[in-house]
Protein backbone atom coordinates (compact mmCIF):
# COMPACT_ATOMS: atom_id res chain seq x y z
CA UNK A 1 0.00 0.00 0.00
CA UNK A 2 1.37 3.40 -1.29
CA UNK A 3 2.18 5.65 1.64
CA UNK A 4 2.72 9.02 -0.34
CA UNK A 5 -0.23 10.65 -0.88
CA UNK A 6 0.41 11.37 -4.57
CA UNK A 7 0.99 7.61 -4.75
CA UNK A 8 -2.50 7.34 -3.04
CA UNK A 9 -4.03 9.21 -5.83
CA UNK A 10 -2.48 7.33 -8.90
CA UNK A 11 -3.66 4.32 -6.99
CA UNK A 12 -7.12 5.59 -6.82
CA UNK A 13 -7.03 6.40 -10.26
CA UNK A 14 -5.13 3.02 -12.12
CA UNK A 15 -8.19 1.31 -10.27
CA UNK A 16 -10.99 3.31 -11.91
CA UNK A 17 -8.83 2.92 -15.11
CA UNK A 18 -8.19 -0.78 -14.40
CA UNK A 19 -12.36 -1.01 -14.53
CA UNK A 20 -13.19 1.46 -17.60
CA UNK A 21 -10.87 -0.51 -19.67
CA UNK A 22 -12.35 -3.63 -18.10
CA UNK A 23 -15.56 -3.11 -19.58
CA UNK A 24 -14.20 -1.88 -23.31
CA UNK A 25 -11.91 -5.42 -23.31
CA UNK A 26 -15.15 -7.45 -22.23
CA UNK A 27 -17.52 -5.59 -24.59
CA UNK A 28 -15.05 -6.10 -27.71
CA UNK A 29 -14.54 -9.78 -26.92
CA UNK A 30 -18.33 -10.22 -26.83
CA UNK A 31 -19.36 -8.58 -30.03
CA UNK A 32 -16.14 -10.03 -32.13
CA UNK A 33 -17.69 -13.65 -31.17
CA UNK A 34 -21.55 -12.49 -32.10
CA UNK A 35 -20.01 -11.60 -35.56
CA UNK A 36 -18.16 -14.72 -35.73
CA UNK A 37 -21.66 -16.69 -35.24
CA UNK A 38 -23.26 -13.97 -37.60
CA UNK A 39 -21.18 -14.25 -40.10
CA UNK A 40 -22.40 -17.77 -40.79
CA UNK A 41 -26.25 -16.98 -40.84
CA UNK A 42 -26.81 -13.32 -42.05
CA UNK A 43 -24.30 -11.20 -43.98
CA UNK A 44 -26.35 -8.00 -44.14
CA UNK A 45 -26.28 -7.94 -40.30
CA UNK A 46 -22.86 -9.12 -39.82
CA UNK A 47 -21.80 -6.40 -41.98
CA UNK A 48 -23.40 -3.79 -39.60
CA UNK A 49 -21.89 -5.17 -36.62
CA UNK A 50 -18.68 -5.21 -37.92
CA UNK A 51 -18.55 -1.29 -39.05
CA UNK A 52 -19.81 -0.78 -35.36
CA UNK A 53 -16.74 -3.13 -33.95
CA UNK A 54 -14.40 -1.74 -36.21
CA UNK A 55 -15.35 1.92 -34.44
CA UNK A 56 -15.12 0.91 -31.37
CA UNK A 57 -11.68 -1.23 -31.98
CA UNK A 58 -9.89 2.44 -33.42
CA UNK A 59 -11.81 4.10 -30.51
CA UNK A 60 -10.25 1.67 -27.79
CA UNK A 61 -6.57 2.20 -30.01
CA UNK A 62 -6.99 5.50 -29.67
CA UNK A 63 -7.57 5.57 -25.82
CA UNK A 64 -4.49 3.35 -25.48
CA UNK A 65 -7.10 0.54 -23.94
CA UNK A 66 -5.86 -1.76 -26.59
CA UNK A 67 -2.59 -1.59 -28.82
CA UNK A 68 -2.90 -0.07 -32.25
CA UNK A 69 -1.60 -3.37 -33.89
CA UNK A 70 -4.04 -5.27 -32.05
CA UNK A 71 -6.90 -3.52 -33.00
CA UNK A 72 -5.59 -3.81 -37.04
CA UNK A 73 -5.32 -7.42 -36.33
CA UNK A 74 -8.45 -7.65 -35.40
CA UNK A 75 -10.19 -5.48 -38.40
CA UNK A 76 -8.11 -7.30 -40.54
CA UNK A 77 -9.68 -10.61 -39.19
CA UNK A 78 -13.35 -9.48 -39.02
CA UNK A 79 -12.48 -8.72 -42.85
CA UNK A 80 -11.36 -12.09 -43.84
CA UNK A 81 -13.89 -14.08 -41.62
CA UNK A 82 -16.94 -11.56 -43.90
CA UNK A 83 -14.95 -12.53 -47.15
CA UNK A 84 -14.70 -16.33 -46.65
CA UNK A 85 -18.46 -16.41 -45.90
CA UNK A 86 -19.69 -14.23 -48.80
CA UNK A 87 -17.59 -16.47 -51.05
CA UNK A 88 -19.17 -19.68 -49.25
CA UNK A 89 -22.47 -18.16 -50.18
CA UNK A 90 -22.11 -17.32 -53.38
CA UNK A 91 -20.45 -20.78 -54.13
CA UNK A 92 -23.44 -22.76 -52.94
Amino acid sequence: MPIIKSAIKHTRSDERKHVRNQKVRSELKTLFRKITLLAAQDLAKAREEIRDLTSKLDKAAQKGIIHKRKADRKKSRLAGLLAKAESAKSGK
